[in-house]
């Protein structure tokens, strides 16, 4: 038994921080391959095969940049969730790293949301903005992703910042619901879910076939990115550690 124990302590983990760098070395580069030919083909369908809507005309085009990054900008936040429970429940290593990563992304995605979301709205709404229920959650969501980066940055000792960043985090997970359901706990402008229903998509395969290529695209993108983040952030904080010691020793 102790000689199961013993191997068990030091199989080979891909979790393992150095491990897990060589790993992304590897993968990065194909990954960034898959990204660019996936939305080469996403672009293509949408902007080129994909039929006009029968209402929007072709402003209906926005919908292939706009909603994959509102997806994923919610995606990215419960990724951040698992993280930080991790963090605080098993004490991951790459936990916090992978939070902490995630955010910047987060960030982005819901800022194009927004953009994009503005300029398809002018045309259909009038307006670039309204205090609808789903664009008010949604700039919440954002605002949530730019206190945790500044949270992230205000604290000096990494220990304290993973668990305050993971229990803000974890905290702010019921706001993800409330973006989702928006539509249909209250009278908004903003239409109702058309793919992700239970009872099935209502968009015509036309139109569905290259929004999912797009959106798999931008997961191709964010998976890329949190990556490469994740193995930045592992170095500057082995280089971090390597100054301390530095410090501890001419001390």
């Amino acid at each position: 038994m102790a000689d199961v124990a013993h191997r068990a302590e030091y199989r080979p983990s891909i979790f393992n921080p150095n491990r897990f760098a060589g790993i992304v070395d590897a993968a990065v580069p194909w990954l960034a391959a898959a990204t660019a030919i996936t939305f080469a083909v996403g672009l293509y369908f949408a902007l080129y095969a994909s039929p006009d809507d029968y209402q929007q005309g072709s402003t209906v085009r926005i919908m292939y940049v706009h909603v994959p990054a509102a997806w994923m900008a919610l995606f990215t936040y419960m990724t951040m969730a698992a993280a930080a429970l991790s963090s605080l429940v098993w004490r991951h290593p790459l936990a916090d790293v992978s939070a902490k990563s995630a955010a910047p992304l987060g960030a982005a995605f819901a800022f194009a949301s927004i953009a994009t979301g503005a300029v398809w709205g002018k045309p259909m709404w009038g307006a670039y903005w309204v205090w609808d229920a789903r664009l008010t959650s949604m700039l919440i969501l954002l605002f949530m992703y730019l206190g945790l980066i500044a949270l992230w940055r205000a604290i000096d000792d990494p220990v304290r910042a993973s668990r305050v960043a993971a229990i803000s985090i974890l905290i702010g997970v019921i706001n993800i619901p409330i973006i989702k359901f928006s539509v249909d706990w209250w009278n908004t402008l903003h239409q109702p879910a058309s793919v992700l229903r239970f009872d099935g998509p209502t968009i015509h395969s036309s139109m569905l076939i290259p929004l999912l290529i797009m959106a798999f695209a931008y997961m191709l993108l964010f998976t890329t990115l949190h990556l490469s983040a994740m193995r930045t952030e592992l170095m500057r904080r082995r280089a971090r550690t390597q100054r301390i010691r530095a410090a501890q020793s001419a001390a």
